[in-house]
């Protein structure tokens, strides 16, 4: 994927600050003995929001790749089964 969008960037790197600060609100929440309930919590809030992060790098590169590119079908067919396999991959 490409991210000579600027937009698009801005989007997945505040997305990332937002788990990156949730992880460490996590670590605080183990050094302050907090219930394994809210850390569960918290965990599952990451888990949610890591899915939403690459279902949207995921989407960011299919637009990229089918309305920048210049795909043969050959070329079309790979990058379907590509993407595909993609989908597998998001947690």
């Amino acid at each position: 994927m490409n991210f000579d969008n600027p937009k698009s960037k801005d989007s997945i790197q505040q997305r990332l600050r937002k788990i990156e600060g949730q992880v460490r609100g996590v670590q605080n929440m183990i050094r302050e003995d907090r219930s394994c309930e809210d850390i569960i919590q918290q965990m599952t809030s990451i888990r949610a929001a890591v899915q939403s992060a690459s279902v949207y790098i995921l989407q960011e590169h299919a637009v990229d790749c089918l309305l920048n590119k210049d795909y043969d079908r050959k070329d079309r067919e790979e990058f379907v089964r590509s993407l595909s396999s993609l989908f597998g991959k998001i947690p």
